[in-house]
């Protein structure tokens, strides 16, 4: 791939992964256009280790909570807050492994990669993320997340698996409809993402495995590290911005973005 492709492909997935704007859908939307070719699966699954990186440097304290208590709870045991950390992350996690598995063993994944659809996902999850900010109370904090939060969430991130819905877009839609404060429901999703990037990375590298040669993997090293930079640049600014702002400008982009969208698509 050429530099400037392949820095692009690892900006724009870095930065919009944990933006709710849609990082699949931006993707997909990278080679209508600017007439490139699609950046492989290599470059996927490079992509996906850089943005888990950066989520889980963010997000090490929680992490290293989660990680002890997945421990305690390996064995058999939830009496820890890390415990308990760990089984609502394992709740929120298997309905989009469930659904995800279906939809690539199917093959929908390739039917639903139009510009149509994407704009109306754009548009519409756009609006629905509008209402949920605005009506949403903020009664409620990460550390007190409960199994039924957490499985509610997890139904509404295979939403996600729709390209232009965005994963944290719709994991924060849930959790704001909850109750939960702004800072608090983006917690929350970007650390539901860490086994979702760990799942889907891991279905990507299996179709990698064996086709990888020097070029790929020096090219898989390159993305990785900038889509690393990206997203910890990405996520910086949106919880530091979340202190004082509401998630409107995001909807803007969308909803802007979505009917520029439609408007090509049907044109």
């Amino acid at each position: 791939m050429q530099l400037f492709q392949l820095l692009l492909v690892a900006i724009i997935q870095g930065v919009t992964e944990f933006l709710p704007v849609s990082s699949s859908g931006h993707l997909i939307l990278l080679p209508h256009l600017t007439g490139a070719q699609d950046q492989g699966l290599a470059i996927d699954v490079a992509v996906h280790v850089g943005t888990l990186l950066a989520v889980i440097l963010y997000f090490r304290t929680d992490v290293r909570i989660a990680a002890r208590g997945a421990l305690r709870l390996a064995k058999g045991k939830v009496d820890t807050q890390g415990a308990f950390l760990a089984l609502c992350l394992i709740i929120a996690t298997i309905p989009a492994i469930i659904v995800g598995l279906i939809i690539k063993l199917t093959g929908l994944d390739e039917a639903m990669r139009s510009v149509a659809l994407i704009g109306w996902t754009m548009l519409i999850f756009g609006l629905v993320l509008f209402w949920a900010d605005n009506t949403g109370g903020t009664d409620k904090t990460a550390d007190r997340w409960s199994m039924k939060d957490a499985l509610i969430m997890g139904l509404a991130q295979c939403l996600a698996l729709i390209p232009g819905t965005s994963r944290s877009g719709i994991t924060i839609t849930a959790a704001r409809r909850l109750g939960y404060a702004r800072q608090d429901a983006a917690k929350l999703a970007m650390l539901m993402s860490i086994p979702v990037i760990v799942a889907s990375g891991f279905v990507l590298s299996i179709d990698v495995i064996g086709s990888a040669n020097w070029g790929v993997m020096r090219d898989a090293s390159i993305a990785a590290a900038f889509a690393f930079l990206a997203a910890l640049a990405a996520l910086v600014a949106m919880m530091r911005l979340l202190r004082s702002i509401s998630f409107t400008p995001y909807v803007i982009y969308r909803v802007i973005l979505g009917i520029g969208l439609l408007i090509w698509a049907y044109a």
